[in-house]
């Protein structure tokens, strides 16, 4: 049952990763603008970045559960 619930939140996880806008891509790593951007989220990016944050703790701990269960 764990492992199912796992699942849907890595799959779930993986989506809001994939949706997430970045602004400068990798340019920036490989020498881009060295200027440091304040990046300020609003409505669906935010709610995005938020669910990404829960999504990522409640994968972190079913992995910890299912560890110690299993």
């Amino acid at each position: 049952m764990i492992t199912v619930i796992q699942i849907i939140v890595s799959i779930l996880l993986i989506g809001c990763i994939v949706v997430q806008h970045r602004a400068s891509g990798l340019s920036a790593t490989f020498g881009g603008s060295g200027e440091l951007a304040v990046i300020q989220r609003r409505g669906a990016e935010k709610l995005i970045y938020n669910l990404t944050i829960v999504l990522s703790i409640s994968f972190f701990s079913l992995s910890v559960l299912q560890w110690y269960v299993g």
